[in-house]
């Protein structure tokens, strides 16, 4: 005989039991949202959570602590908080406002509530992170015409939706746009080498300096000459070669057109004692260890100096001095060793007021006093030539001599 026994349903009282155990007005709890928070170091922190208590229950007193231990202390009592800290308190709801947050505050807090009949502590809390930031480049160094990202990047990844702001030389870059937290500097310019710094819009921490250094090969070479006058023969000139390049230029080196070797080397090529020989062209050749450049040639031009004008007049006047030298002393020997029927015609023609010959120029004639005694014994024998007048004209130029003297007859 096979018995089956049906099962009723079960008492009231076990039902009224299970309901005891998962009743929401018996559940202690605290939620934090989010449990995980990155914050700049400077800013303003909100760590918002929202809590549980059985019915029945009344509130005595909330505060937040980061100390997980049947006791822990009330956070805003601590020194290192309590001129930064606010608790904003609603029913159900723990609201901590944490300013000027530093490195030290990175750590996890709890909130704690106590009622009138028992005390909870949320666990496991709320963890918060503080980090500064850093400007990180592609490369060390950037040759002009490349490309390079810099990155602003932070000890952990920042809770808020972040902007991305960037300065150069402490100036806001308002012509570079960011993507993300990335700056893109493309075909680099010389004016790009600078102090680069990043930061988040709305917050006042700005990131260390990061240095982009744009390196090139010498550029805009130009040749100086000084003096830039007129050079004459025995001056001194410098000839100083300038460019901009990045590392700065090792070698100069100096060359004279036409010529295959160097003719000098420094940033400064001086010749002393200048002559005929130096005139030419030169240039320069800047090297650093990018590459190379050469400046367009510059004249050097060296005209005869005072001195050689000094030399060519001083050799005209001697030349013309010793010239009429010569004629003077030719006349002298012509009067002495002339016939005496032409010094009679010459005393003659002097006697009897026969002027002189007019000249065209004065400063043609050229006039000389000779005194010659021969013989003074002889007295009967003297012939006195008071007047004695020869004129030489040719192409128009004249000497004119007086010659007084005694000449003894035979």
């Amino acid at each position: 005989m096979v018995m089956s026994i049906m099962l009723g349903p079960p008492p009231l009282i076990f039902l009224l039991m299970i309901h005891g155990v998962y009743s929401a007005d018996d559940v202690w709890g605290v939620n934090y949202s989010p449990s995980y928070i990155c914050a700049l170091k400077g800013s303003t922190v909100i760590i918002n959570c929202t809590y549980e208590y059985p019915t029945g229950h009344q509130i005595n007193n909330t505060f937040w602590t980061k100390i997980n231990s049947p006791d822990p202390p009330d956070l805003s009592e601590d020194s290192e908080y309590s001129q930064r800290i606010q608790y904003l308190k609603d029913k159900h709801h723990g609201t901590m406002r944490l300013t000027d947050v530093r490195k030290t505050d990175s750590h996890k807090y709890y909130f704690r509530f106590i009622t009138d009949k028992d005390k909870w502590i949320g666990r496991p809390g709320v963890t918060l992170k503080i980090t500064d930031l850093q400007v990180e480049s592609s490369v060390e160094k950037v040759m002009k015409g490349h490309s390079v990202t810099l990155t602003c990047k932070s000890r952990c990844s920042l809770t808020d939706r972040s902007t991305f702001i960037w300065f150069k030389n402490t100036q806001l870059l308002s012509e570079r746009s960011a993507r993300n937290n990335q700056l893109i500097l493309q075909s680099v310019r010389r004016e790009d080498s600078g102090n680069y710094s990043c930061a988040v819009q709305g917050h006042k921490l700005t990131s260390p300096h990061q240095y982009i250094n744009v390196i090139y090969p010498p550029e805009e070479i130009c040749v100086l000459v000084n003096p830039s006058g007129e050079i004459m023969e025995g001056d001194s000139v410098n000839l100083t070669c300038s460019s901009e390049s990045n590392p700065p230029v090792q070698i100069y080196s100096w060359f004279k057109v036409n010529k295959t070797s160097s003719v000098g080397s420094g940033q400064t090529y001086s010749i002393t004692n200048i002559n005929s020989s130096h005139s030419g062209w030169f240039y320069c050749e800047a090297q650093n260890d990018i590459g190379s450049q050469r400046s367009a040639a510059v004249s050097v031009n060296v005209k005869g100096g005072k001195d050689s004008v000094l030399y060519v007049v001083a050799g005209v006047s001697t030349g013309c001095g010793l010239f009429i030298f010569i004629l003077i002393i030719v006349f002298v020997w012509k009067c002495k060793h002339r016939p005496d029927d032409i010094r009679q015609n010459q005393d003659n023609m002097y006697s009897s007021g026969v002027s002189t010959p007019k000249f065209r120029h004065a400063e043609e004639i050229l006039y000389s006093t000779v005194q010659h005694i021969k013989d003074t014994k002889t007295e009967n024998d003297e012939m006195l030539l008071e007047r004695s007048a020869v004129y030489i004209m040719e192409d128009e130029s004249v000497m004119y001599s007086t010659v007084k003297g005694s000449i003894s007859g035979p």
